[in-house]
């Protein structure tokens, strides 16, 4: 195992991992070198880029912290791994679900299967879609974990419009409740890492945490930010919130109403 993997693996068991996605669907070379950049200089772990040989080669020659690849074709996925990419992720579907479409259960299965016949030694990442009812987001985490999937990773929508009377704790629970919620359930089942993506924030990033994902994933939220200062500063804010969280400095501050809030929602989902 590489020392980059081996710092992945640190992360997640210290449930400390902020990943930065540029977008499964994203050559943009100026956006996705200035996103990198901000990650590296930031601290993040990893970061996740468009499954194409010529970005990995070019990302590894600008920033040494570890590169994971996205995207729903097994041999793009094995391809790049051959020029150096360290992990791979089925998954940050954003791209297809703004065309209407969606995978079904057997298809993310499928996928994954042969996914793992071309990497059966590299780490592997599953997106559970968050349309999915619960119940059978556990069952795919569940069973992806049986065919030796190593990680998960949740996802939810994001709220086109908030009242601008709404209080920043609520519109940050309306943006990110779908996939704590898919984490919090499916940590309650099965012994898997979990990293929650969609409307992930310096608010909800801490309580990801609490209930029982390994760490993070921020993606279109950095698309507020031109430079690579300004990213940086905010992945960092995320990083330190999440820091903060863990030495028990945020928890009284914010948690206790985010909390209240957000399993009213996962009982909702859950019972209705």
């Amino acid at each position: 195992m590489s020392k980059l993997i081996l710092s992945v693996e640190k992360a997640l068991l210290s449930k400390q991992v902020v990943k930065v996605i540029t977008g499964l669907a994203n050559l943009d070379v100026h956006d996705v070198i200035n996103k990198v950049k901000a990650a590296e200089i930031a601290g993040a772990t990893y970061v996740d880029i468009a499954a194409h040989p010529d970005l990995v080669i070019l990302v590894k020659s600008i920033v040494s912290i570890p590169i994971c690849v996205s995207s729903i074709h097994p041999r793009d996925l094995y391809q790049c791994i051959l020029v150096g990419a360290d992990m791979v992720e089925i998954g940050n579907f954003d791209i297809f679900y703004f065309k209407n479409i969606t995978f079904s259960y057997d298809q993310i299965i499928n996928i994954a299967q042969e996914t793992k016949s071309l990497l059966q030694n590299i780490n592997i990442c599953v997106t559970v879609p968050h349309y999915l009812l619960l119940e059978q987001q556990v069952k795919l985490a569940r069973h992806l974990k049986q065919i030796g999937i190593n990680c998960i990773q949740t996802e939810g929508w994001m709220a086109k419009s908030h009242n601008k009377n709404n209080s920043a704790i609520f519109r940050s629970i309306t943006n990110s409740s779908s996939a704590l919620s898919s984490s919090y359930a499916i940590n309650n089942s099965i012994d898997i890492p979990i990293i929650a993506a969609s409307g992930i924030n310096s608010t909800s990033a801490p309580i990801a945490i609490s209930y029982g994902a390994s760490g993070v994933a921020l993606g279109s939220v950095l698309n507020n930010f031109k430079s690579i200062t300004a990213i940086s500063s905010y992945i960092r804010e995320v990083i330190d919130s999440m820091y903060y969280y863990g030495k028990n400095e945020y928890k009284q501050i914010h948690a206790t109403k985010y909390n209240f809030l957000l399993m009213r929602f996962y009982n909702r989902l859950t019972y209705n």
